[in-house]
């Protein structure tokens, strides 16, 4: 099959400014995610930034980058602005790989997108993990999900779901038995007339209280398919102990 990935970069970042730029092993962060994006099936790999600097750094290293606006509220609207300047048919599966993943497993991008091929009810196609320790079922910063029988996602939350209230009645914070909680993977597939519809979605309060984006398509009636992985890919770069991190695994590749 064939699909698109875009990989948004944006300059602003809290805690790493510049961060698509910072150097791993030589090459700019957002370079070494767009080589492993295109280590996929991808057709076509396109970064999607706002800023000049950005794309031209991705430019000189064979890339193709589009310099899009900069009041984007998210990446997924970044996205949209490409698929539409692109002119994509409505029916073009378009995968989002995120800037700051410079470790993520090209075949996780090839699986989503199919997933979403042979899904043809869903609007957009995700992954997620087992989750084995209690510390990350607890952590607000790993996102979960519940899904149904037919592996659609429920819901997405920053706590930790689903709730084992017997498990969990002594106050302390562990993992039940058999408890069949997810860890979210944020790797996304759409088709491209889903992208052009969802800058027009309204937010809604679960979104505006989880800040996680994707629920608005869930506030919104429109289903998401749930791949789940046998494992958990590497974080992405948020903090200078991840940038290390990865600078050290690609150290240990050369």
């Amino acid at each position: 099959m064939s699909f698109i990935a875009i990989v948004p970069a944006r300059w602003a970042s809290t805690r790493l400014p510049g961060k698509p730029l910072l150097d791993i092993a030589g090459k700019p962060m957002v370079v070494r995610t767009a080589e492993q994006a295109a280590r996929s099936g991808a057709a076509r790999v396109i970064v999607a930034t706002d800023t000049a600097e950005i794309q031209a750094a991705v430019q000189a290293h064979g890339f193709e980058a589009l310099l899009t606006r900069a009041d984007h509220p998210t990446g997924t609207d970044r996205l949209a602005e490409v698929a539409a300047r692109l002119q994509l048919t409505a029916d073009t599966v378009v995968v989002n790989v995120q800037g700051d993943e410079p470790l993520i497993d090209p075949r996780q991008i090839d699986a989503v997108a199919q997933l979403l091929a042979h899904d043809t009810q869903a609007a957009i196609a995700t992954c997620a993990s087992a989750i084995g320790h209690a510390d990350t079922l607890f952590d607000p910063n790993a996102v979960k999900v519940v899904c149904d029988q037919r592996g659609r996602a429920l819901y997405f939350s920053r706590a930790p779901i689903p709730w084992a209230r017997d498990a969990l009645a002594d106050g302390r914070r562990k993992l039940a038995n058999g408890l069949p909680a997810l860890h979210h993977i944020g790797l996304y597939a759409y088709r491209a007339g889903f992208l052009a519809l969802f800058p027009t979605l309204p937010v809604g309060p679960l979104e505006r209280y989880e800040s996680l984006e994707q629920l608005r398509a869930l506030e919104n009636g429109h289903a998401i398919a749930v791949l789940r992985t046998e494992y958990h890919p590497a974080a992405g770069v948020d903090t200078q102990a991840d940038l290390a991190r990865v600078r050290e695994a690609y150290g240990n590749r050369l």
